[in-house]
């Protein structure tokens, strides 16, 4: 089966930033219930169902650097492997790297997020950055730093695990459905396509579903790591994760591991439809490869 051609550095960039900002706005509402689900402090305590776009402005500000940093490493990555494009572990290490590269923007935004979704220094996103940085005189610049980046470690160990499940499974679906496609000259969808094509990549409709079940299985499994992530974040003092983990396990045992998790598992689906979807369709407009409406002149 032939494989299409990969998307350019700056297509990944632009690509990335888009999908990055429409999937954030889209499902905010969503990540702050499951933060409040996810804080020691309660569901209601932290707000309820009153404010649930706190904390938007620092998503509005990190979603599209964040994004456009993961996929224009991603198929950077993939790039410098051209022997085994198409492999599941070149998919694991390009992935993996594009998460540790996003986390440099993502995770100040997610501690300042969190915090104002949470209702702490006033339910904004604007509070809970002042409140960090008016902590300079106490705790000097490295304090303010280590502040902003608090729970990087617990948010790489979540992300490159679930990228590591989400990616390869997304990419073996779309080599599937690029199989089936030239097979039978049809999209999973019913959108025709030429058949003396061969190599197109698939259309942004059946790079959303796959995302999505992707997305779904990732998010399940890796529950118990991001439920870690937002206790770390939302401690009032620096917690290890491993007395964290002392502490769940000592006073509500294994449950709260899973706390969020239907709302983790149906946000990121459908967040995973919505991102890997734009994603592929601005790769595929950008590019000039979306599936083209089929004509029966495709056939002779």
């Amino acid at each position: 089966m032939s494989q299409p051609r990969p998307p350019t550095f700056q297509t990944a960039l632009l690509a990335g930033a888009l999908a990055g900002t429409t999937v954030d706005l889209s499902l905010f509402p969503l990540d702050t219930l499951k933060t409040r689900l996810q804080s020691s402090a309660g569901f209601f305590a932290s707000g309820g169902f009153r404010g649930i776009y706190r904390g938007v402005g620092s998503a509005l500000v990190g979603s599209a650097p964040g994004a456009a940093f993961f996929f224009s490493t991603y198929e950077f990555t993939k790039s410098l492997l051209p022997s085994s494009p198409s492999s599941p572990y070149t998919h694991m290490l390009a992935a993996s790297l594009g998460e540790i590269a996003a986390c440099a923007v993502r995770v100040p935004t997610e501690v300042i997020k969190q915090r104002a979704q949470a209702g702490h220094h006033g339910g904004s996103s604007l509070h809970s950055l002042l409140h960090i940085l008016h902590q300079r005189p106490a705790i000097g610049i490295t304090g303010v730093w280590r502040e902003l980046y608090r729970g990087w470690s617990i948010t790489v160990m979540r992300e490159v695990p679930f990228t590591v499940l989400q990616f390869p499974m997304w990419e073996a679906l779309k080599s599937w459905g690029r199989d089936r496609r030239e097979r039978t000259g049809r999209g999973l969808f019913g959108d025709s396509n030429a058949l003396k094509k061969p190599g197109q990549e698939v259309s942004a409709a059946e790079s959303a579903l796959y995302g999505s079940l992707a997305g779904g299985i990732a998010a399940g499994v890796t529950t118990p790591l991001d439920v870690l992530k937002t206790r770390v974040m939302l401690s009032a003092q620096k917690e290890s994760m491993v007395t964290i983990v002392k502490d769940i396990l000592k006073e509500n045992g294994i449950r709260p591991f899973f706390a969020g998790i239907g709302p983790r598992v149906m946000w990121i689906s459908i967040g995973g439809a919505i991102f890997l979807g734009s994603y592929q369709y601005a790769v595929n407009s950008i590019e000039g490869r979306r599936p083209k409406p089929f004509r029966s002149s495709d056939l002779v």
